[in-house]
């Protein structure tokens, strides 16, 4: 929360994929007064988009011009589909919705490079609409790093309230993890966990590293990773002053971390840690976009397309993120 000597963080909103249930989840959050009232919202859609995302929640969305204390609009510019007076597909992976989707985020982070805004909140995507509509990394953090220029360590880092995750590998096949497990790699991603955890206001993060293989190799009986690779990491880590240990095997680590032992978890592939993270967690989950010159938060869920539109779609994690976007934004304008 901002006090009167703080100024309020600058949030840049964009409502996801046009087919999901982003945009209803956005009108549901800002419907809320302690919210609007939290950070000078930039709304990047247009008036169509925030209509129909307000009649599929039961709200409106009301913006305003700047000063006003209500959420500011700008359009993306972008045009919409032709045909059903612009209206998108809805419940479906789409072209459409994915240029969309792309536009609003490109001006956000257009605003983000000029420092306009301190943090960026998007709702849910689709990757099949984004590939539809010409991405071709793999994932929305390639992208990212291709828009902002960036040529540093990022990852994907998951949040529940009091435990978060950073991954060492991300968005690639099984068969290619252990290739992406590196002694240089562990160690970054370690360091970006650290520093992530830092500017979320916990001093000394205390940091859990997961093995790879079962048992955490059984002293090399099932792979040497942990022997020739995680563990000289670890030790790398601690050297540079970070509170951290391991490697831990995977199917026991989470449980350490959720009685407290742990603050953050270094995992080395995708469902080793968004499993856990869940199964302790659905509703409340947060994606941060680690390692970028801006934070940028979304909820750790999807689409939904069985949900959209009956008005039962869960609030907890879009909510969750905007708390982080306002909080780590809030802190980046006082240290600017």
């Amino acid at each position: 929360m901002t006090t009167s000597s703080q100024p309020r963080p600058r949030v840049a909103i964009t409502l996801g994929d046009p087919a999901g249930v982003g945009p209803e989840l956005i009108a549901k959050l800002l419907s809320r007064p302690e919210n609007t009232g939290a950070a000078d919202i930039v709304l990047v859609s247009d008036p169509e988009e925030l209509r129909s995302a307000g009649e599929d929640a039961g709200v409106a969305i009301e913006y305003g011009d700047a000063g006003s204390g209500l959420p500011v609009l700008y359009d993306n510019g972008a045009a919409r589909p032709a045909g059903s007076e612009g209206g998108f597909e809805r419940r479906a992976a789409t072209e459409a919705g994915g240029r969309w989707a792309l536009a609003n985020l490109a001006v956000a982070l257009d605003m983000a490079k000029d420092g306009r805004v301190d943090a960026i909140l998007f709702a849910p995507l689709n990757k099949s609409s984004l590939h539809l509509a010409g991405m071709t990394e793999n994932d929305e953090l390639r992208w990212f790093e291709e828009v902002l220029g960036v040529e540093s360590f990022t990852s994907e880092l998951n949040v529940l309230p009091g435990l978060w995750t950073a991954r060492v590998t991300s968005h690639v096949s099984i068969a290619d993890v252990h290739s992406g497990i590196t002694r240089d790699n562990v160690v970054e991603a370690g360091l970006l966990l650290d520093q992530v955890l830092r500017g979320s206001g916990l001093d000394s993060p205390r940091i859990g590293v997961c093995a790879l293989n079962p048992h955490a190799g059984e002293s090399g009986r099932f792979g040497r990773h942990e022997i020739d690779v995680i563990g000289p990491a670890v030790a790398d880590l601690a050297g540079q002053g970070l509170d951290v240990k391991g490697p831990f095997p995977s199917d026991t680590i989470f449980l350490r971390a959720r009685s407290g032992e742990f603050d953050g978890v270094l995992t080395m592939y995708h469902d080793q840690g968004q499993i856990a993270m869940k199964l302790m967690g659905f509703d409340g989950g947060v994606t941060i976009a680690g390692g970028l010159p801006v934070p940028i938060c979304t909820p750790a869920h999807g689409t939904a397309f069985d949900v959209v539109g009956r008005g039962v779609a869960n609030t907890g994690s879009v909510q969750n993120a905007f708390d982080l976007a306002v909080s780590i934004g809030g802190r980046r304008s006082v240290d600017a």
